[in-house]
């Protein structure tokens, strides 16, 4: 299935900067700032950022992200992370990806929102310019779901509408979303539309078709995820005729157990119906995966036909922030 890896696997709309931080980078920026880690070898670390096959649930997925964001604490080890993963995106033969983070997780030593953004577009733009246009990197900051992170979402969206056009492409909501539910985080997409920042909204992961019928009531364009529209006959009717972009993740999803099985995803449900879906790999190293591989595990566990992803391929490509 190389082939179609190399053909389909150009665009990933949906990848997390800490979700896809490798085992050798995470040891060498630790034994740099002499941060203890529970392995000091890449075949020791796995375990402890790659999920299970079989994980519980989105919360136990959420916990492989502890150890790089424990790394991402300095303007010069996200700079680092950046480049290195914007590297191995163009080693690939990608054309283009956004790459999200959360700048507000990144502070527990004192670097600020701005700190982290300028760092992440540092390496980014570093990559960009060595590879003389063979790829494009975006941003897209995450406001966090949480009990206390109304403020500080605040802040993300006046950042990425100070970035906008200078390397940031959007604002997300991204966390545990059975736990807190879209509808509590109003205020922070009210502003974003306000500034002008466009957003896509993780909805319909770990929570329902309320939680997308949410997100679109806010003005989302882009869900990320939205496996779980296919409950909702209405929802999925609303998504063809708003044109609203999904991004889905097939390994991410059956890890966290949003869809039980490969044979039940909903994506060819949702091109039946002229939804526009599309494929990204959302963890590289948590999914132990990359959006080509995506296509791959497609290709030969689910069918997925040359005609469907070329659809899924034109849908990345006209969605692409």
């Amino acid at each position: 299935m190389s082939d179609f890896m190399e053909k389909y696997g150009r665009i990933d709309l949906h990848l997390h900067l800490d979700g896809s931080l490798p085992a050798g980078t995470i040891l060498k920026l630790a034994d740099k700032d002499n941060i203890a880690l529970p392995a000091q070898t890449e075949e020791g670390l796995r375990p402890y950022i790659t999920a299970q096959t079989e994980c519980q649930d989105l919360n136990e997925y959420l916990r492989c992200f502890e150890i790089p964001l424990m790394i991402l604490q300095t303007a010069e080890n996200i700079e680092a992370a950046s480049y290195e993963l914007g590297r191995e995106l163009d080693k690939k033969g990608l054309s283009y990806a956004e790459v999200r983070f959360a700048p507000q997780l990144h502070g527990q030593l004192g670097l600020t929102q701005d700190e982290a953004v300028q760092a992440a577009l540092a390496g980014f733009g570093k990559v960009m310019e060595e590879s003389r246009g063979r790829i494009l990197l975006k941003a897209v900051l995450c406001c966090m779901r949480g009990a206390k992170a109304h403020e500080a979402n605040l802040e993300t969206v006046r950042t990425a509408a100070k970035y906008l056009k200078k390397g940031a492409a959007a604002v997300d909501l991204a966390g545990a979303e059975g736990l807190y539910p879209t509808g509590d985080f109003k205020e922070e997409f009210s502003l974003a539309r306000e500034l002008g920042v466009p957003f896509t909204i993780h909805a319909g992961e770990a929570d329902g078709p309320e939680s997308i019928w949410k997100a679109l009531e806010f003005g989302a364009v882009r869900i990320g995820h939205g496996v779980r529209a296919a409950e909702d006959e209405k929802l999925m009717e609303e998504l063809a005729r708003r044109g609203i972009v999904l991004e889905m993740c097939p390994s991410s999803n059956l890890q966290t157990k949003a869809v039980t099985r490969l044979s039940d995803y909903p994506l060819r449900e949702y091109l039946r119906r002229g939804i526009k879906a599309t494929v990204n790999s959302d963890n590289m190293t948590v999914s132990d995966t990359w959006v080509g591989r995506e296509f791959a595990l497609l290709a030969q566990e689910y069918g997925l036909t040359r005609a469907e992803a070329e659809v899924l391929l034109k849908n990345a490509r006209d969605a692409a922030f």
